[in-house]
């Protein structure tokens, strides 16, 4: 049965913690919005595996097609076709702002009313938390990484295992339905403390990022893209850390 293929541009704002999974390996949950201000999210990527003009970064604007998923009913999702993503320009900073005040809203309960499995929301009374993981959570994670890496196909290119984290890394906040505490999923703040440690050790690094998320972030604007789980939708996860301005009446010209 043939599948008609529909073609969507959106400008990259989230790019989850990569997953093992037993049908592609290893893939990453990103999503993005349309010129419109329509949420897309794109499953299943293997990040690692694109290549060139395919390897996008937040603020990116990427090309794809996609069909609807046969499991997934959440109106957002989209089935990616791997070899269709194609970056095709970056968003301009004096952009960004302006695009995210057009998506905010509330909280992720004014979002699911508006029947929205992702949102984007301005998070109040943040604070950045961060916690070891016990061994034997590392080495399971390490060892479901070392699966999915060997898991490819002989057309793709050979992958090292990911390294897990050795920290959970959370905020809890306040939007417009009250005070939450979520675990954080950005592979963004993740790679900011493997990055980080290597370069100036693991207790510089939660340091730095303490200052970023607990002193900087909040006081220059900071978002959050949240999104529910499909087989869970009463569940929401905190997916992206986003740093924009918030902007004045003054910038849009009034």
């Amino acid at each position: 049965m043939s599948v008609t293929l529909k073609n969507s541009q959106v400008t990259i704002l989230v790019k989850a913690l990569p997953q093992p999974s037993k049908k592609y390996g290893e893939t990453v949950c990103c999503a993005g919005v349309t010129p419109e201000g329509n949420w897309k999210r794109l499953y299943p990527i293997r990040f690692r595996h694109l290549q060139g003009d395919q390897s996008f970064k937040r603020w990116d604007i990427v090309d794809f097609k996609y069909r609807r998923p046969i499991q997934d009913r959440r109106d957002e999702s989209c089935h990616v076709y791997e070899d269709s993503i194609f970056v095709i320009g970056e968003t301009p900073d004096r952009e960004k702002s302006r695009m995210i005040e057009r998506i905010l809203v509330g909280s992720a309960s004014e979002a699911a009313l508006k029947q929205q499995s992702l949102a984007l929301i301005r998070p109040k009374n943040t604070r950045f938390l961060f916690k070891k993981k016990p061994d034997g959570v590392i080495q399971k994670e390490r060892e479901a990484f070392k699966r999915a890496a060997s898991q490819g196909s002989f057309f793709d290119n050979d992958l090292a295992a990911l390294l897990p984290s050795t920290y959970r890394f959370g905020f809890q906040f306040e939007d417009s339905s009250g005070g939450h505490a979520y675990q954080c999923g950005d592979w963004e703040v993740n790679a900011m403390f493997y990055n980080g440690s290597r370069r100036m050790g693991e207790k510089a690094a939660l340091e730095w990022m303490d200052e970023t998320f607990n002193v900087k972030y909040p006081k220059l604007g900071m978002t959050f893209a949240l999104g529910n789980m499909a087989k869970r939708p009463q569940t929401w996860q905190l997916l992206g850390v986003i740093r924009a301005d918030e902007q004045r009446q003054s910038d849009f010209g009034f």
